[in-house]
């Protein structure tokens, strides 16, 4: 079988490789589609603080069951299934306490350990889950992106009836929006400079699409939401201008959920937080519950994944979609590579 391997940033090369032969409690996935995903690029890049070379990318991940150890009882062949991309150790406080996808010794599969940019991939039954048949292996590789959202969407409590301002519109902040609004929030706002990833977001049903760069944001969120404001915020870019500007528009007493991944380090106003009784509250990854929240929102309608995808490339042509990305920029959102 072939697997994709990066062997330094921006070089993909293919290695035959045997067929993995999955232990007593493993199942062998054959793999059907990958998203690819900011973290990816940082990789393509050479900027990701966590990963060395060379790499078996692939995190975002759908396929089916081709083979099964004789332990494993609970799946059945050609069944749909996802990965939950996760290693983690078990033994460490945070694992003890039910903490895990905040393991002290955490590896992700296509970042510090290998992921499954090849054919076929063996993992044990614990790392995967079902989907349902009506769920397209497309929408099965958007479910870890979207257990992301769930995950931060967690993090801020109830958004039943809330208020929810999201900054930046590209695939988790859109997903942080639609989850928000699958749960009940009565109103969301979603913020970013770029019009393609809005008019996305308006077609996924969030009520205000706002671009920033047009708009004064504390002008447009008293307009829209009333003077009590966003109840909950939700940072989903990882810069400076937006950490700074989700304190600078927090209602007194309000929630800020950090979802963005930060290159370089921000300059926080803590004075403002300490002096507002904010609240900053960071969000990593996924647990299972999250995984099993995305697929039953997807199945029953209510999160609309497939609106993300705006582009498709095959296993040969892996770097052409880093290419790609990286020359369309905020005309992407969800670059999907296929093996079928």
């Amino acid at each position: 079988m072939l697997q994709a391997i990066m062997v330094k940033p921006g070089k993909i090369i293919y290695k035959e490789i045997e067929k993995p032969i999955p232990k007593k409690n493993e199942v062998l996935i054959k793999v059907k589609k990958i998203g690819i995903c900011g973290s990816d690029m940082h990789v393509f890049h050479g900027v990701h603080p966590y990963t060395d070379y060379p790499i078996v990318q692939g995190h975002e991940v759908s396929g089916i069951i081709e083979e099964k150890g004789s332990l494993v009882y609970d799946y059945h062949l050609k069944e749909k299934v996802i990965l939950m991309p996760q290693v983690t150790c078990g033994k460490c406080y945070p694992c003890r306490h039910g903490m895990y996808h905040i393991c002290d010794e955490l590896k992700v599969m296509g970042f510090q350990t290998n992921g499954a940019a090849q054919e076929y991939i063996s993992v044990d039954k614990e790392m995967i889950l079902k989907i349902p048949e009506s769920l397209s292996f497309d929408e099965g590789a958007m479910i870890e992106p979207a257990a992301v959202a769930t995950h931060a969407i967690g993090r801020g409590g109830e958004v039943s009836g809330k208020k929810i301002l999201v900054l930046g519109a590209g695939p988790i902040g859109n997903l942080v929006g639609q989850v928000a609004k699958s749960l009940g929030a009565s109103q969301v706002m979603i913020t970013d400079l770029s019009e393609f990833r809005l008019n996305i977001a308006r077609g996924c049903g969030i009520d205000f699409a706002i671009n920033s760069k047009n708009e004064e944001l504390n002008d447009t969120i008293i307009e829209n939401f009333g003077k009590d404001k966003a109840d909950i915020i939700f940072e989903c870019v990882g810069i400076q201008e937006t950490i700074s500007q989700a304190i600078s528009v927090a209602r007194k007493g309000s929630k800020i959920i950090i979802v963005g991944v930060y290159g370089k380090k921000p300059i926080v106003d803590l004075g403002l937080v300490q002096d507002r009784e904010l609240s900053l509250i960071g969000t990593l990854m996924y647990q299972k519950n999250d995984f099993l929240r995305a697929i039953e929102l997807t199945a029953n309608g209510k999160l609309l994944l497939k609106k993300l995808i705006t582009s498709e490339f095959p296993f040969s042509k892996y770097l052409n979609a880093y290419e790609y990305i990286l020359k369309k920029k905020d005309k992407v959102m969800k670059a999907m590579i296929s093996l079928e």
